[in-house]
């Protein structure tokens, strides 16, 4: 049987490789640090527990929902983001609405397909969440990419995107808190790339904003629509439980749009896979969303106190040229070439070959310390850690890390 040429031209996660042999690893009795999650360590709040609990006696807990969700759950979304962004919907001669999703991956794969037509390109921003351009790729489109780097904080340079929107230019992916970089963009980015949608009126934008509420050092995250609100017209929010609520498992998603876009996502998913899961969107109506700020304070300590150990560790290594402040979301990226160790693996100082995966393997295997490598997210000589491991074990990796990243003996560490 033969595979298709959209499945056979999806490219494997090298992730999910260094994932399979990490629990190999611990299978074989080895200590294992994984700091590749993307999922928090805490039960959901408790509250919204309870709000599950009083669901399951229910009958329509077990039943199909309408396939955009229940309207109860859809008007409540809307109003939320109304208020935790400073927006309103209302007067701006159009309707908007809402689709529930099976998480916030499933909401951005249905917008895609709904919105590219085959050779329509989508602008991606590297560092870009893993799944953008296989995405984009599987709905006929060409993602284009625009760079940045950790000398900007991996913010891009408005000029750079200027240059990349074509009139093929179909949609703009922004994500903001960042996955993988940990940061979100300012508030003068925001009022500039306002500025730019404003002069180039046939491009729309997803804005994945599912890091929204886990942002742990001030100033918080702001958006380009709250400086010119006429531009939620062309703009399509994602957002979920999966990190606010501690729920990456129960896989509620959501975006919020213009009516005529989400209609043809609640056909595209009709068709595909139905509806989201019943019971979860039913304790939804009967939690107070508010309420996760408060739960999500432990969390943003935790993830603050993982960052402070982070350059505690650089400063006392000299590795101070690797550091940037992250300030939301559960990441950190790591610059390789900024470090010693980097002059094992490049073979001069023209060499632009990407390391990221080999070097991530060595630190696998003689470390037993897990992080993500950049290529996955369009950096080379780079890699994804996350900070959500719990401190003392946290500790612990980041001394081995560093101690390897500073050029010390990886067999110091082999037993």
């Amino acid at each position: 049987m033969e595979l298709s040429s959209r499945v056979k031209g999806i490219a494997e996660s090298v992730t999910l490789k260094l994932n399979s042999k990490a629990m190999e690893l611990a299978e074989s009795g080895k200590q294992v640090y994984n700091l590749t999650a993307g999922q928090l360590p805490f039960r959901p709040p408790q509250d919204f527990i309870e709000a599950i609990r009083s669901e399951l006696d229910f009958l329509k807990s077990y039943q199909y929902s309408p396939v955009s969700g229940f309207v109860e759950l859809r008007k409540k979304i809307i109003k939320h983001i109304e208020q935790t962004r400073g927006v309103s919907f209302t007067n701006l001669g159009e309707e908007f609405d809402c689709v529930v999703s099976n998480g916030a991956k499933h909401a951005i794969s249905n917008i895609l397909g709904a919105l590219i037509d085959p050779g329509d390109e989508a602008i991606i921003i590297s560092p870009y969440w893993i799944s953008y351009p296989e995405m984009i790729k599987f709905c006929r489109g060409v993602p284009i990419e625009v760079k940045s780097s950790i000398f900007d904080v991996f913010t891009p340079h408005i000029s750079d995107i200027r240059k990349a929107i074509s009139e093929k230019t179909k949609v703009i992916i922004i994500n903001s808190p960042n996955n993988p970089a940990g940061i979100h963009y300012s508030d003068e980015w925001m009022q500039e790339f306002a500025e730019l949608l404003e002069e180039n009126t046939h491009v729309n934008v997803i804005s994945d904003e599912i890091y929204f509420e886990v942002c742990y050092y001030d100033p918080k995250p702001s958006y380009f629509y709250q400086k010119k609100p006429e531009l939620l017209k062309r703009t399509i929010i994602v957002d979920g439980i999966s990190k606010a609520f501690a729920s990456t498992g129960l896989r509620i998603g959501y975006c919020v749009g213009p009516k005529n876009i989400c209609k043809g996502i609640e056909n595209l998913q009709g068709q595909l896979t139905s509806s989201a899961n019943s019971l979860i969107q039913r304790a939804m109506m009967n939690y107070d969303f508010s309420s996760s700020s408060q739960f999500l304070i432990p969390v943003k300590n935790h993830l603050r106190d993982n960052a402070n150990v982070i350059r505690e560790k650089f400063k006392e290594a000299h590795l101070m040229k690797c550091w940037y402040q992250p300030a939301s979301a559960f990441y950190f990226m790591i610059d390789f070439s900024q470090t010693l160790v980097f002059e094992r693996y490049a073979k001069n100082r023209t060499d632009k070959t990407d390391y990221s995966v080999l070097i991530c393997e060595d630190i696998l295997i003689e470390l037993g310390v897990v992080i993500v490598p950049g290529s996955d997210f369009g950096m080379t000589n780079s890699a994804r850690l996350s900070l959500v491991l719990h401190k003392e074990a946290f500790l612990e990796a980041m001394d081995k890390l560093v101690n390897f990243l500073n050029g010390g003996s990886l067999k110091t560490y082999l037993n």
